[in-house]
């Protein structure tokens, strides 16, 4: 499944959008930066509920597919605005971090 593709699956919003063809290898949910900085893989859809701007920095490190913004969180201007000028995917839903786990 590409990001694109999960987009229109899941209904997701996009906040900012990257290459939108990449395919979509694994899934990681984790909520701690650290944590998701060294386990977050080449490929994944990365589910969390942070918004600040450190979420953009570690989903480029990790060369994140995409980062799932859940529950509907709130993500200020200058977090959408950093993820597009480094071309990373970030996409928000309603549904929580386990519903989004089912559908990837």
């Amino acid at each position: 499944m590409t990001v694109a593709e999960l987009v229109d699956a899941a209904g997701l919003e996009v906040l900012a959008a990257g290459e939108m063809d990449v395919e979509i290898t694994g899934c990681y949910i984790s909520d701690l930066l650290s944590l998701a900085m060294s386990r977050v893989g080449e490929g994944n859809a990365w589910v969390t509920v942070q918004t600040n701007i450190n979420v953009v920095a570690v989903a480029a490190l990790s060369d994140a597919a995409c980062v799932v913004i859940a529950e509907g969180m709130d993500v200020p201007q200058e977090v959408r605005d950093k993820a597009a000028a480094q071309g990373v995917n970030l996409l928000r839903t309603g549904k929580t971090a386990y519903e989004m786990a089912k559908i990837l």
